[in-house]
């Protein structure tokens, strides 16, 4: 399996196509587009991405509400192009003069030079020898997760077939942490009621007060997010080769998110500090069945999954653009100034959680096919029956 994704985040629109989904996968367009409301629709963001669905088309790979075996086209149409097809038309030179920005706009440079600190822009133009930086930010906007966030739905739709589930929740925004959680199954049931995504609802309102004080001062903030897989099989993954380990596997898809720093698996660095007496997860059988008294591994040991409920944490730092913007330098003059200000966020947390979905989706998706591959569902739903029966020892996970 693979996707791509093409588009800039003020283009027509963007588009992913997704390659080796087999055949016979059942996907409901109602999915897609809560997944993708799931995204955008979420306290932090700014008014207008919450106001506005996305507008997306199929262009080829489903036929009748399921996978051909085909590869999956999908465009997700930008609702504003006209307001920027003067500076980002394909075809015709940019003119400046002919960008005039909405008022929530306002400011916005058709070719900004100032870079802002925590950003692509600066590293991107030394790579690329840019002076003016929309090129950068174009492609380097987290927008772009909304074409990953529709490759993330056609994995999970796969994934559902076979019996694994996905979700996230919110367990930090900016000084708001929640310090008990919930079991993993309320978190995730608490998350889908919250604007954002907290796995404790009783921390919620201090959660969007910390945001509403960050964007009254024009400042961002950032937070910490858990990605839950459940029904994972044991043995996905591999321990023979570095790039075949499961949890590294994840940690890079996860950490490709924008603005995601870090990336831990079950109790992660929790466990640096603790013997190994106490670190490691017991394992015992009891009723014929083998049980672990707990999940510190985070369902995975050796870099396989073992069975067990994958969690992975995931921390995100503040967006890069602030209202009031640090300090800079303009890489046309030379001289020092303050960063450019592009529209944007507060606080990502919450959409980024749920991208962290479709990443984690993705990457079992392509384990479950490396291990009971086949050109259609029913050929891998066969597969992953004939190994769960051939292993002798059920487990609890």
């Amino acid at each position: 399996m693979r996707f791509l994704t093409a588009g800039e985040s003020h283009g027509p629109g963007l588009v992913v196509i997704v390659e080796g989904l087999p055949r016979g996968v059942v996907v409901s367009q109602e999915a897609i587009a809560v997944d993708l409301a799931r995204r955008q629709q979420v306290y932090g963001r700014g008014p207008r991405a919450q106001s506005e669905p996305e507008i997306f088309e199929v262009l080829g790979g489903l036929r009748g509400g399921r996978t051909t075996g085909a590869p999956v086209a999908v465009l997700l149409r930008h609702r504003r192009w006209e307001l920027w097809r003067s500076i980002l038309d394909p075809w015709e030179p940019a003119v400046a003069e002919k960008f005039v920005p909405t008022s929530d706009l306002a400011g916005v440079e058709a070719f900004p030079t100032r870079p802002r600190p925590g950003h692509a822009d600066l590293a991107a133009a030394q790579k690329y020898g840019l002076e003016d930086l929309r090129d950068a930010i174009e492609r380097a906007s987290a927008r772009e997760t909304a074409a990953r966030t529709v490759a993330g739905a056609l994995a999970r739709a796969f994934l559902g077939h076979l019996g694994i589930r996905i979700g996230s929740f919110v367990t930090s925004i900016g000084p708001v942490a929640i310090e008990e959680l919930p079991p993993p199954a309320e978190a995730l049931r608490t998350a889908e009621e919250s604007p954002v995504r907290a796995a404790d609802r009783s921390r919620e309102a201090e959660m969007m007060a910390a945001i509403d004080a960050a964007r009254a001062v024009g400042d961002t903030l950032g937070g910490v997010f858990v990605v839950v897989a459940t029904g994972v099989p044991a043995g996905l993954g591999s321990y023979m080769s570095w790039d075949k380990r499961l949890d590294a596997r994840l940690a890079a898809a996860l950490m490709s998110i924008p603005s995601v720093k870090g990336v831990e698996i079950g109790d992660g660095f929790g466990l640096a500090g603790l013997p190994g007496s106490a670190a490691h997860d017991p394992i015992r059988r009891e009723g014929g069945v083998i049980h672990r008294g707990r999940n510190r591994a985070g369902g995975i040991e050796g870099g396989l999954s073992n069975g067990q409920p994958i969690i992975v944490r995931n921390a995100v730092k503040p967006v890069p653009t602030l209202y009031r913007p640090l300090p800079s330098i303009d890489l046309k003059t030379g001289e020092a100034t303050s960063a450019a200000v592009e529209r944007s966020d507060v606080c990502v947390v919450p959409a980024a959680a749920v991208v962290g979905e479709a990443m984690v989706a993705w990457v079992l998706a392509e384990a479950v096919l490396e291990k009971c591959g086949g050109d259609t569902l029913r050929e891998v739903e066969r597969a992953l029956a004939a190994y769960r029966a051939d292993w002798p020892w059920p487990a609890d996970g």
